[in-house]
């Protein structure tokens, strides 16, 4: 008998060692207990909404894009560089077909021609200090020669240009073509690599309609 109830015992020691502790509260303090839960969930709930809303907040910001396509009342300018003719022209002619196909009255373009690609900036300045102009494309062809005289020229034309826009507060854009050889500057001014100078003109547009309408 006394070994059977030493068994029962050890069985019954062993049962409350591995079944979890509970606690029971009375039904008042039950109560209590899970109205703080709720409490608690509901904070947390409330806490993620105004962090999302501030996130929403934050995507929110505006984004100012210049447009192509309002130009009614822009006027532009054109300078030209004389040298390299045989490819200037041809930027030159990409460029007013560009402006006249977004709605650029004729009337409100200038061309000015200038010896030579040095010549732009000091030019395309005065262009838009006389506060004649919404944007000024600058349009040349430097061609790497023999000499080092290749890089002072297309260096000084394109600090020249950004002097220019810097200086006069006036969009200034640089459709200067930089090429080693004749033929990269050809293929550039309509040829298989299109026309450098109709892209210019649609990024003279789209900056003169960025600081019009946005950036006044």
């Amino acid at each position: 008998m006394a070994s059977l109830a030493s068994s029962i015992q050890e069985r019954f020691l062993s049962r409350l060692a591995i079944t979890p502790h509970r606690t029971l509260l009375p039904p008042k303090a039950a109560h209590l207990s899970f109205q703080s839960s709720i409490q608690g969930l509901r904070a947390q709930i409330e806490t993620e909404r105004k962090d999302r809303s501030s996130f929403l907040q934050t995507s929110a910001v505006r984004h100012l894009v210049g447009s192509v396509t309002r130009t009614e009342g822009l006027r532009f300018a054109v300078v030209v560089a004389r040298f390299n003719e045989i490819v200037t022209k041809q930027l030159l002619e990409g460029a007013l077909d560009t402006f006249k196909k977004y709605s650029v009255k004729e009337e409100d373009i200038d061309v000015v021609w200038v010896p030579g690609s040095f010549e732009i900036g000091i030019v395309a300045e005065r262009l838009g200090k006389s506060g004649k102009y919404h944007a000024i494309l600058c349009i040349g062809a430097v061609i790497r020669g023999d000499t080092s005289h290749y890089d002072a020229v297309a260096n000084s034309a394109a600090s020249g240009v950004l002097s220019a826009g810097l200086n006069s507060g006036v969009p200034c854009i640089f459709g200067v073509l930089t090429c080693d050889d004749m033929d990269q500057a050809l293929n550039r001014a309509g040829g298989k690599s299109g026309n450098k100078g109709a892209e210019g003109a649609l990024t003279t547009i789209e900056m003169a309609s960025l600081f019009e309408h946005h950036l006044k």
